[in-house]
């Protein structure tokens, strides 16, 4: 005969305070037991590369804070002349609306990947992609403009010499990214448009048959690098 005792549902047994919420994070028990791998990884991921985010943000505030040279004032460095007009900052807003809205699209993706509506999550995943292309497009144009004007790595002619290693390193590192991005979307989108997650093709990033979960993971990554750029356009461009 089975022993009744094995049968019954075993009590969970908790340890109380701090020493609990450690085991359970360690023991994976509790924490990440409805999240996928491929989700956790990914928090994993964003959490590191908000650390480095992070990093070059405060070497930045450090650098300007403690420079006796004066720092370039940003409507004068980041303006356009239009039609003999002159904007400041008109590009960099513009930017930042693509951006912020192709997190709108993204968002959407996502939300119709669950429905495994294929057409519309493929349209909104090519859509963030184009708006992706669109800010590094008018980023390279920033560069160039900035780079003609004479600002380099070492120095630039509106002051202090660290403006322009910090811009480069800070703007393209997000850029670096926003570009990654919009490989992974293009790939995803072409799966998703061969109906490789109704069908369960093998192949990479492909989850589980009639799983949407990696449009949901990519929406993580690219909401995250949204976020940046909104760190980025406080700190950097109206400081």
């Amino acid at each position: 005969m089975t022993d009744p005792a094995l049968t019954q549902p075993q009590e969970v047994v908790r340890t109380p305070g701090w020493r609990g919420i450690v085991a359970d994070w360690s023991s994976d028990q509790r924490s990440f037991k409805t999240a996928s791998w491929g989700k956790v990884m990914m928090w994993v991921f964003l959490l590191s590369d908000t650390f480095i985010f992070g990093c070059f943000l405060l070497s930045y505030m450090t650098a300007r804070m403690s420079t006796t040279t004066p720092w370039p004032n940003a409507s004068e460095v980041f303006s356009l002349e239009i039609a003999g007009q002159h904007m400041p900052l008109l590009l960099i807003a513009i930017m930042t609306f693509v951006l912020i809205t192709s997190s709108g699209t993204m968002a959407m993706a996502v939300n119709f990947g669950y429905r495994r509506d294929r057409k519309k999550t493929t349209i909104l995943m090519l859509l963030t992609a184009a708006f992706g292309v669109m800010f590094v497009g008018m980023q390279a144009f920033e560069w160039s403009k900035l780079i003609s004007e004479g600002v380099r790595p070492w120095g630039n002619p509106w002051g202090a010499e660290q403006f322009g290693a910090t811009f480069f390193m800070i703007t393209g590192f997000h850029g670096t990214h926003v570009s990654i991005g919009v490989i992974f979307l293009l790939i995803v989108a072409r799966k998703v448009w061969r109906g490789d997650f109704d069908t369960g093709r093998p192949g990479f990033f492909t989850s589980r048959k009639g799983r949407y979960e990696i449009v949901e993971i990519m929406g993580l990554y690219w909401h995250f690098v949204d976020l940046v750029w909104v760190f980025i356009f406080a700190l950097f461009y109206l400081w």
